[in-house]
């Protein structure tokens, strides 16, 4: 009896050992870029409104610098970077660089005006007037900024921010390279994000095309190289050539959160004209309006990507487009977003819909009316067949004025991270050759004559 006794007691002790291992080795942790953020009480951080990617006539724009400057400050902007193709930001009451290739602006009669010493402070301590008042709080300049690859017709095209004066000055680029614009930006001691990866993708032309794992690694393997490379822009002035880029993000974040690598989402106007002033923007957490804080929320994660104007896919939505621009309809917004174990708790108003992203697919959706009150929404992961498994979760608010999205929440196991080397077989080194004769400024060209020929 005392050897039955004793093999039922080991049996017991195994099968609880390998019941603790099991849950030990699926438990989890919700990591929120958001944690740091103070939401409420003394010290609450505010939202700040604004937009990282920027034109004017000193590249190729319509509006004049200081027109597209007092533009944003008008529709409440709490900060702004300009970044003409291939012209480093400077203060706005200087002029940058003028270029040759942009000198038909003149030709076409368009100014180059910065802001004068008075407008610049008027318009960043607040006191210059919006309809004949003054705005009372003012609009940072974010200096630094250049959309590299000025002279690409593959837009391939790449944000520099934070850039030493007059570095990115005429950068004019390669075709098809992402990847030396990024390196400069490095290199420089600045940070960099991929601007409207589906206009180089051409993805309008199809929504596999952002789930191609060629066009996919593309990306990953830009982004594993270069720390300084913060993400890319899930939301681009009207989304009409980019529609499917939160798509592409959820399969790029897929395959670099193994390594360790969050990608961060950024929304931008890219601003040419006045109507695109109000397309896209950011909402930046911040304890204080500052060019500090506004680079450490980049490299955060702690803000939201807004768009007034999106296509609809049967993907991840939304059922049906919409185009609220210029509308006096809030757009929906996060006033809370914390985790509490395996639970994520949002506040919110102005929205109709809320759902949940996991790896790439909706895991929770409801519907609401639209209010100006905050309302609460609870996901419960434990809830949630499978959850273990999931790399991160992110949220999307819809309603009457627009779209507001968070950045990825990773899911961490404790897995430690895998090293990412780089792929030196033979037949990746094929595929670059090819890659470079495809970059060839001369057969780009052909290529585009044939596809404008042939459709």
């Amino acid at each position: 009896m005392k050897k039955v006794f004793c093999l039922l007691l080991s049996a017991v002790c195994i099968y609880a050992s390998l019941v603790f291992s099991a849950s030990a080795a699926t438990d989890y942790q919700i990591v929120s870029p958001y944690a740091q953020v103070v939401w409420e009480g003394d010290g609450a951080w505010n939202a700040y409104k604004g937009n990282l990617h920027t034109h004017s006539t000193f590249s190729d724009a319509e509006m004049d610098l200081n027109e597209m400057i007092l533009d944003h400050y008008n529709q409440g902007f709490d900060f702004l970077a300009m970044t003409d193709h291939g012209v480093t930001g400077t203060p706005w009451n200087e002029a940058p660089a003028r270029l040759p290739l942009y000198w038909y602006q003149y030709i076409l009669g368009y100014k180059q005006t910065p802001l004068t010493d008075e407008e610049f402070r008027a318009v960043t301590d607040g006191t210059y007037p919006v309809d004949g008042v003054p705005r009372g709080k003012g609009m940072t300049c974010v200096t630094g900024g250049n959309e590299l690859n000025a002279l690409t017709l593959t837009k391939c095209h790449v944000n520099g921010m934070f850039l030493p004066p007059h570095v990115g000055d005429n950068y004019l680029g390669y075709e098809n390279d992402h990847e030396g614009a990024v390196r400069l930006a490095d290199e420089a001691g600045g940070i960099s994000f991929i601007n409207h990866p589906g206009d180089w993708l051409n993805s309008n032309r199809g929504i596999e095309t952002v789930s191609d794992p060629a066009n996919v690694h593309y990306y990953a393997d830009i982004l594993l190289k270069y720390d300084s490379c913060l993400g890319m822009e899930v939301f681009n002035e009207r989304n009409h050539v980019t529609a499917y880029d939160r798509i592409l993000w959820d399969n790029v974040l897929m395959e670099c959160l193994p390594y360790g690598k969050r990608v961060i989402g950024f929304s931008n106007n890219d601003a040419h004209f006045h109507s695109h002033v109000d397309s896209s923007f950011s909402v930046f957490m911040m304890p204080e309006n500052t060019v500090e804080n506004i680079k450490e929320t980049m490299q955060s994660g702690a803000f939201f990507c807004v768009t007034r104007e999106l296509r609809n896919n049967d993907l991840i939505g939304p059922a049906e487009e919409f185009d609220v621009r210029y509308s006096e309809t809030p757009y929906p917004a996060f006033h809370a977003l914390s985790v509490d174990g395996h639970k994520v708790t949002v506040r919110a108003n102005n929205c109709t819909e809320l759902q949940w992203i996991a790896n790439g697919k909706v895991i929770a959706h409801e519907t609401m009316e639209q209010s100006e009150d905050e309302t609460t929404y609870v996901l419960d992961l434990d809830s949630i067949e499978g959850a273990e498994d999931f790399l991160y979760i992110r949220c999307e608010l819809f309603g009457e004025g627009g779209a507001t999205i968070s950045q990825a929440l990773v899911i961490d196991n404790g897995t430690a991270p895998k090293t990412y080397t780089v792929d030196t077989s033979r037949e990746a080194k094929r595929a670059n050759i090819w890659h470079r004769v495809k970059s060839l400024r001369l057969f780009v060209l052909f290529r585009i004559i044939v596809d404008e020929l042939f459709g």
